[in-house]
């Protein structure tokens, strides 16, 4: 009896083993934390006539309440950069060395899609939108206010520091470690900021509200505490 007993729990801790080692397999677990890095390729449309394409580079830290609801603290450095003092016809350019400080929430497609019996709906699961908060800390570095045509000055800061809404659209490509666990991703996004002030060209020239561009690249790497998910996460 007493090998019986001793036969029947060494099978059912067998079982149970089995069992957790499989889930973890078939992809139900995830890391709650990434570490990330980026390269931004920014463009500012404001008061300056022509647009030029500058970096930046971004460092990110993301909480992920599932694997696909996550909320990102970003922070970006770079330079921003517009206009020609010789050849527009109001004669400005500018320099920005900036700084900018963003909270956003992030949704991708995969919590609300079944993806397990669709080819596409898989394909499309780590398509994401995002929206939050941001802070941006201008440093206008080179600036020309004078035009050489007409002679008119177009007056502004040189310091500035504005509130913007961070708007963003991307696909993240995640990568799967031996157990099925998202282990690193690569996240490609579009950037939309728009800023409640003057100050991203140093400008005052108009009311409107000035919006910095971003075409973004980076990589993600999991740290911290593995959970569980509801469902499969790799197909």
């Amino acid at each position: 009896m007493i090998k019986l007993i001793s036969k029947t729990t060494i099978l059912t801790l067998i079982v149970c083993c089995t069992t957790l080692i499989a889930k973890a397999q078939l992809g139900y677990d995830f890391s709650q934390y990434d570490l990330g890095v980026a390269a931004g390729f920014d463009q500012v449309t404001g008061n300056a006539q022509t647009q030029i394409s500058t970096q930046s580079i971004h460092f990110n830290f993301t909480y992920n309440f599932t694997p696909f609801t996550n909320f990102v603290f970003e922070a970006q450095l770079g330079k921003l950069r517009g206009g020609d003092s010789v050849t527009t016809s109001t004669g400005r350019y500018f320099n920005n060395d900036f700084s900018a400080y963003i909270f956003r929430g992030q949704l991708q497609f995969g919590e609300f899609l079944d993806y397990s019996r669709s080819p596409f709906n898989n394909a499309i699961k780590n398509l994401y939108v995002s929206a939050g908060a941001g802070y941006i800390v201008n440093h206008i570095t080179q600036i020309s206010r004078i035009s050489m045509q007409t002679g008119a000055y177009t007056g502004g800061l040189n310091s500035s520091n504005e509130p913007f809404i961070p708007l963003r659209i991307g696909y993240e490509f995640k990568v799967f470690n031996s157990y099925q666990q998202p282990s690193f991703k690569v996240d490609i996004g579009y950037e939309y900021n728009l800023t409640f002030g003057d100050g991203l060209d140093g400008f005052a020239a108009s009311d409107r509200r000035e919006v910095y561009t971003q075409f973004t690249i980076g990589v993600k790497f999991a740290i911290g505490d593995i959970t569980s998910y509801r469902k499969q996460i790799h197909y």
